[in-house]
């Protein structure tokens, strides 16, 4: 596959991509996120169904994004499903073995490295979206 930058993107859809996907983290990975989400995802057992769900519903937002902006590219909802699934999936196995807590420094640069990785899917994202990224 090959990547090919395009040097003409308008950017008020930037801007737009950018605001609609920072909504939908802040929704789908705080104010949709239940406890038994975030417990569930971090378990040693039992992790799949909950980490699947929060997934869905990052995957679900971007999903309506394509469908309403740029339908061919549709497939961005399954890489978001798996991306974020990944990412939160890591993030859970370092903080458990390492037994990091909300109190502990480490805690909050793993929560940082989780937020930094998910925002720069979300800008690849629009980078496809916006046609500034062409995939062939």
């Amino acid at each position: 596959m090959n990547f090919t930058l395009s040097p003409s993107v308008q950017t008020v859809p930037v801007i737009g991509f950018f605001v609609f996907f920072t909504v939908k983290h802040l929704l789908a990975d705080y104010m949709l996120q239940t406890a038994a989400m975030v417990a569930g995802k971090e378990a040693t057992r039992g992790w799949l169904f909950p980490l699947s769900i929060h997934a869905a519903i990052h995957a679900g937002g971007t999903l309506l994004l394509t469908i309403a902006t740029a339908p061919a590219l549709w497939w961005l909802a399954p890489v978001d499903f798996l991306v974020h699934a990944t990412i939160d999936r890591i993030k859970a196995v370092i903080g458990r073995r390492g037994g990091w807590r909300p109190k502990d420094y480490r805690f909050w640069w793993l929560h940082g490295a989780d937020q930094a990785l998910h925002h720069l899917t979300h800008f690849a994202f629009i980078l496809v979206l916006t046609g500034a990224l062409v995939l062939r």
